[in-house]
This record gives C-alpha cells, structure tokens and sequence, in this order.
C-alpha cells in the first residue's frame, strides 16, 4: 500500500533564536508546532504569521504529513518519500514526531513536490485540517 501525504494549506516558518531562550510569541499555532532545543540553538516551527518582525527566519513551507500512526519499527520511510524530491532539486525539512513523519517544503515548491510524489505513486492530498492544531 503506497504512503498517504497530506498537505496543510497554512505556511509555517522556522525561527532561530539564541540557545535556552523562550518564544516571546505565540508559537503554539498552526498545522505543526514544535520547539526544539540543543546546546547552540532554539528552532520554533510555527504558523509564518505568528512570526514577529525581525525574527531569524527560514519559509515559508507547507508542512506535508504522513498518515499515521507509523511504526516505530518502520525502516525507510523518511529515504521513500525524499527520494522523489531529490530527484525533482526540492530542499526539505524533515520533523518526526510520535505519530508520524513530516517534510518541510517551500511553499513555492508545493505543487512540483506533489507531482514528484504523485509520478512515485504516494497518495496526495488536502489535509483534513482546517485551523490549529488536532
């Protein structure tokens, strides 16, 4: 059976901020939000308009997601679903978290990823969600 990616409509971003500070913004938005931290660096993946003027910032993506739940015993999902995009030149984002695996793409590169997908035999289609988080 083919894997099902599901596409948000909404544009998330991501935010550098310095290591162990706080989001002073609203972050908790959107199709996807996450925070991540490690020694050097805070990363926030948020809803691109909770984004405050002058943050370090990469996007916007459409945040893709694989119908889930995945096993974690599952063994190269994340290879499957780049290698079409290797091969179309997109440079994506990916995110796992207990469900499921999702891919960053820009949004500009939406409709080509969805092609390169589609021509791989994965399922595509709108997501069911229509606003913040499930």
């Amino acid at each position: 059976m083919p894997l099902h990616l599901m596409e948000h409509p909404e544009d998330v971003s991501v935010v550098r901020l310095p290591s162990g500070e706080e989001p002073a913004f609203d972050w908790s938005t959107g199709p996807l939000a996450s925070l991540t931290r490690t020694a050097d660096e805070t990363s926030v993946v948020c809803a691109s308009a909770s984004v405050p003027a002058g943050a370090r910032t990469e996007g916007p993506f459409r945040a893709v997601e694989v119908a889930g739940p995945l096993d974690f015993s599952a063994v190269g999902v994340f290879a499957d679903i780049l290698a079409p995009l290797v091969d179309a030149q997109i440079s994506v984002l990916g995110i796992s978290t207990f469900d499921t695996d999702w891919v960053l793409v820009p949004s500009e590169r939406t409709a080509d990823a969805s092609a390169a997908w589609r021509k791989a035999g994965f399922v595509v289609t709108p997501s069911s969600l229509s606003g913040g988080l499930r």
